[in-house]
């Protein structure tokens, strides 16, 4: 490396390299400003975060094509002037007081951040099993936004969010949404590959709301349980085969070997059937495909929905050729009935929790006198 800057810098290339590049890689921005700091990231690999005199650029990284920017944003604080020069991107002004947003995940975030007062509107409230969210849709301070796909608009302009939290999908758009004016904030923490990545994501928001300290301390504490979880499972040589979900229509959709979910099964101590999938979302997959692969499993885990618990009954209803599967046969199913736990609002920050349930179903004398907090025994009635 030093010959290399020897020789660039008698060919008068240091001198350029030092003016283009700034701290965080190669993204120079004005030049009136000078990188002054890098946020780093321990796990997450889905955004990036540097900071300028006055101001602070906020990447997005595409995660169907990282290669590519998903979006920009550029904080800055809403106390401050607004600085010349600013770089190319969504401008914010933090930390953020009125939020629209779309999923459950990030309600629970902004709870978790103890800045739940500043979601004015949410979509689909009905699947947000979050107290604070049915109050405030109750009492009229929370608005109803209805649909994802296509929000009430006369109600986002009467709750006037200064930004709209969303998660992302390949190649979607936001129809009308798009032509208000408000600042999308595409949160594609559900891409990240791994539990701790998708939980570092509660670092940003940390930035976005102001409350940079307190999602720091929130993410090292997560992080120390999940290893301590993950380093007790790795004493157990026993690593039971496990299979996940269940049909949906014409596919069965199991999580990719790199995916979050792939890689709590591994740290819980098991032998997920597709560990060797390289893929980091979900991969369909005939039920043939399945059962040929899954029949003998110990172990089935899958998440529903519905007002009424599931049983072995219901199951085999659904679908006949469930029976066959030796974890039906020998009653050793796990479920999670996302409808009356809160799976979603709390996973993506507290993956440790998910983890404490899995090795309580693998392995549980290593948890003796723990019980489940998500998952339960499917039952006959």
């Amino acid at each position: 490396m030093e010959r290399v800057l020897k020789i660039w810098f008698r060919s008068g290339w240091l001198l350029l390299i030092l003016f283009t590049v700034s701290c965080g890689g190669g993204r120079q921005y004005a030049s009136e400003s000078s990188c002054v700091d890098s946020f780093r990231t321990r796990y997450a690999r889905n955004f990036r975060v540097e900071s300028y005199d006055g101001y602070k650029v906020v990447e997005m990284v595409n995660p169907w094509d990282t290669a590519r920017l998903l979006h920009r944003y550029v904080l800055v604080d809403r106390d401050s002037e607004l600085p010349d020069h600013l770089p190319e991107g969504d401008v914010l002004r933090v930390p953020l007081q009125r939020v629209a947003v779309y999923s459950s995940v990030h309600c629970g975030m902004l709870e978790e951040l103890d800045r739940s007062e500043c979601i004015v509107g949410v979509c689909e409230p009905e699947y947000v099993d979050l107290d604070f969210v049915q109050k405030g849709v109750e009492q009229g301070s929370i608005a109803n936004l209805g649909s994802a796909a296509s929000p009430d608009l006369e109600r986002m302009v009467a709750a006037a969010p200064e930004a709209i939290l969303v998660s992302p999908f390949e190649h979607a758009g936001y129809g009308r949404v798009e032509k208000m004016g408000i600042p999308i904030v595409e949160c594609a923490d559900y891409m990240e590959s791994t539990p701790l990545g998708r939980t570092e994501w509660i670092r940003l928001m940390g930035l976005f709301f102001g409350v940079e300290s307190k999602a720091d301390s929130l993410f090292d504490h997560t992080e120390a349980v999940y290893d301590s979880l993950r380093n007790l499972a790795a004493t157990t040589s026993v690593r039971p085969t496990v299979i996940t979900e269940r049909k949906y229509g014409a596919a069965w959709y199991v999580p990719g070997g790199n995916s979050y979910i792939g890689v709590l099964l591994r740290d819980a101590g098991a032998d997920y059937l597709w560990h060797d999938d390289t893929q980091t979302g979900s991969v369909p997959l005939s039920f043939e495909t399945v059962f040929e692969r899954g029949q003998a499993a110990d172990f089935w885990l899958f998440k529903y929905n519905a007002p009424n618990e599931m049983t072995y009954e219901t199951l085999q209803s659904e679908y006949e050729p469930y029976r066959c599967f030796a974890a039906f046969e020998k009653r050793n199913i796990f479920v999670c009935n996302t409808g009356t736990v809160p799976y979603y609002e709390e996973m993506p920050l507290h993956p440790d929790r998910v983890l404490r349930d899995l090795i309580l179903i693998f392995h549980p004398e290593l948890l003796p006198g723990e019980t489940l907090r998500y998952y339960r025994k499917l039952k006959d009635e």
